[in-house]
């Protein structure tokens, strides 16, 4: 189904029963990377999947995100769902973990748990100069490889290249023709590059709300380590977790993409996690 939030359409996949979950999948992802999630918490909750503008089917990005943003798009997404009664456990993955601990920060009495999958670390970020040039460079540069044809003819593999890369062992699972209808366009080209320009700002901005919002003390919250990211990467990780009050569990046998390599992981976090 599409809702529309801020004016732009956004593709949202609701299956299960029980209480809500909200997955989001970190840059250039789409719904269907928690494809193998999904059948392991429908019985148990109802699974909230989006995507952001300009991923997965998603309409074009029209502006930068920003972490408060992102944490209200999800509350409005909800919103235009019917789900704003109850709180909800939102589950970012990558970058989408800066989004979801966002959203418990800025809306405390939405939130029930936070579970942060392998998600983005920057502990001393700070927001480079120039937002709008970077902006319209993301604009541009997407602008002109699109009109090049590269999406199309590049995108696909690129896809599947970077999922290879992101797994501990396996490739891309999705079908062919599904990674050739999202990533064969020119909107998830730009959707990535206008995240990517602006991610040390969304990070810096979450890094301002920790010293602001304090996460709710009644929500429960867990970080997971792919420990493949290497001992460095499963330290901060670690950190991560300390400062946020989660409990910390590393995952063996699992990349990046740990929905992939290791749904039974995922989901035993976020039901453990949530109500």
């Amino acid at each position: 189904m599409f809702v529309r939030v801020d004016g732009v359409a956004h593709h949202v996949v609701v299956e299960g029963t029980g209480p809500v979950c909200v997955l989001s999948a970190g840059l250039g992802l789409g719904w269907f990377d928690w494809d193998p999630v999904v059948p392991l918490l429908a019985r148990h909750r109802t699974v909230v999947r989006f995507d952001r503008p300009g991923h997965g089917l998603s309409a074009a990005a029209d502006a930068p995100p920003t972490a408060a943003g992102e944490a209200r798009r999800i509350a409005r997404l909800l919103d235009a769902l019917g789900r704003g009664e109850g709180p909800v456990t939102v589950v970012g993955h990558s970058i989408a973990g800066f989004h979801a601990e966002a959203f418990a920060r800025l809306y405390p009495d939405r939130t029930s748990g936070v579970v942060l999958v392998d998600a983005s670390v920057e502990e001393q970020a700070r927001a480079p100069a120039a937002p709008r040039a970077r902006t319209a460079v993301a604009v541009a540069v997407a602008a002109v490889l699109s009109a090049a044809g590269v999406p199309a003819t590049f995108g696909p593999s690129a896809r599947r290249l970077a999922v290879r890369l992101s797994r501990a062992h396996g490739a891309d699972p999705a079908p062919s023709d599904l990674v050739r209808g999202v990533y064969g366009t020119s909107r998830v080209l730009r959707g990535a590059l206008l995240e990517n320009a602006h991610y040390l700002d969304v990070a810096a901005q979450l890094l301002a709300l920790r010293q602001r919002h304090p996460l709710p003390a009644d929500a429960s919250r867990t970080v997971l380590a792919a420990t493949a990211g290497g001992r460095r990467w499963t330290t901060r990780q670690r950190e991560l977790a300390f400062l946020l009050g989660a409990r910390f569990e590393p995952v063996a046998g699992a990349g990046h993409l740990l929905m992939l390599d290791r749904p039974d992981s995922v989901a035993h976090a976020i039901l453990t996690t949530s109500p």
